[in-house]
């Protein structure tokens, strides 16, 4: 039974709630985050394991974290900022789950901030204890261990968090890495019961696991083609990151190489011919931004027309480039991307996205709503529906409401 008072006053940290934002966009955010309640494992997993479940502890020192596995997850919220008193003060991070807004962790407060910001619906990626993919699970010593963690989380998000707000939530779920069978059970498993994406790592060999240049996948690729079960990479969740010089302010750097990081995995994803001997599957680059779109798109072309770099190798053929595929299988989500958004429609628009980064300091929230009116307020209504929630409900095979705007 967890030891940590739900009903715990809001910290100073924290501001009141804000004005309502004035609606004037149907918002589908495709990369938000949930921080895991402290109750998310209760009555989940075999009795046998629930003494070895992931819980929260009281810190002396005031604070809480998460252990597991004999290790300790010290960021319970992982950058949950959204509705400080303090936004710029991006390195404190929280120590309890008082210091974050409810709608954080717990899912009727979700709601309710998703109504103030003018979100109609959003999917959301795990944090800290679980891994943006589910590694730390993988990631077990005890793999039965894992596997049942793995499973107790999809089923709180059928249950809880999806499952209380169907029509508001888009399902996601995580899948048992060290295994590609298992992995495909589970995923298989969840599209049964109507989850309609897995979150995977974006560049899985950095993590010890087999590259997706080999056939080792095959098995997750086949099932998520079958069940038109959406792989959403999110940024980092590999752990990757850009080299950069250690001398520099890295917090600094590395946010400004954010959507080199989806560069690079796209890149290892179109020349793994996943997308050719699949060609149905669909894969979302989460939090990469898509400024970045029309510069792959050019060199990739270049290489297969002019260059050569890498046509002997491309499995394609002569019948599909590879910047085709870019095109056919990618997906792509904006967050505030200004100078670039206008080639990347023109390219692209119907695989392009919206999103808020709830709770993440990077979040337009509470403002979400205005920084769409400036951000695409100077394109027609047609490509702004299919940006801010066409794209989206289409991929994700999610309902929209009986009024849509604009």
């Amino acid at each position: 039974m967890t030891i940590v008072d739900i009903h715990e006053k809001p910290s100073d940290l924290l501001l009141p709630d804000p004005d309502p934002q004035r609606v004037r966009y149907t918002l589908i955010s495709v990369d938000d985050h949930l921080v895991e309640p402290p109750w998310l494992f209760e009555g989940r997993v075999p009795a046998r394991y629930a003494d070895r479940a992931p819980k929260v502890i009281e810190r002396e020192d005031g604070g809480q974290h998460w252990e597991f596995d004999g290790q300790v997850y010290p960021q319970l919220g992982l950058n949950a900022l959204v509705g400080r008193a303090d936004r710029n003060d991006f390195t404190m991070e929280p120590a309890r789950f008082s210091d974050m807004r409810r709608g954080s962790w717990d899912i009727k407060a979700r709601i309710h901030d998703m109504d103030l910001g003018g979100i109609w619906a959003s999917i959301c990626f795990p944090s800290q204890i679980t891994g943006f993919c589910g590694r730390v699970y993988s990631d077990c010593s005890d793999p039965d261990l894992g596997l049942a963690v793995t499973r107790a989380f999809n089923d709180w998000v059928y249950e809880e968090w999806w499952g209380s707000y169907p029509e508001r939530i888009i399902p996601m779920g995580i899948t048992w890495l060290k295994d590609a069978d298992l992995a495909a059970a589970e995923i298989r498993r969840n599209a049964a019961r109507g989850f309609v994406a897995v979150t995977l790592p974006e560049i899985p060999h950095n993590i010890g696991l087999p590259s997706i240049h080999g056939d080792w996948w095959d098995p997750v690729w086949r099932a998520c083609e079958e069940t038109g079960t959406v792989i959403c990479l999110h940024v980092a969740s590999s752990g990757h990151v850009m080299p950069k010089d250690p001398g520099g302010p890295a917090l600094g750097v590395g946010a400004t190489m954010f959507q080199m990081h989806a560069y690079t995995a796209a890149a290892d994803w179109v020349w793994s011919g996943i997308p050719v001997r699949y060609p149905d599957i669909k894969i979302a680059m989460s939090e990469g931004g898509c400024g970045w779109l029309p510069i792959m798109y050019d060199r990739l072309k270049h290489q297969i027309e002019i260059s050569g770099h890498g046509r002997d190798m491309w499995p394609g053929g002569t019948e599909i480039g590879p910047h085709e595929v870019l095109l056919r299988n990618f997906y792509y989500c904006t967050i505030n991307d200004p100078s670039s958004i206008d080639a990347v429609i023109a390219l692209n628009l119907d695989n392009t996205m919206v999103e808020t980064d709830y709770p993440h300091a990077d979040s337009t929230w509470p403002e979400c709503q205005d920084t769409l009116e400036l951000k695409l307020g100077h394109l027609s209504d047609d490509v702004i529906r299919k940006l801010t929630h066409e794209n989206a409900a289409r991929l994700f095979r999610h309902p929209l409401p009986a009024t849509r705007l604009p």
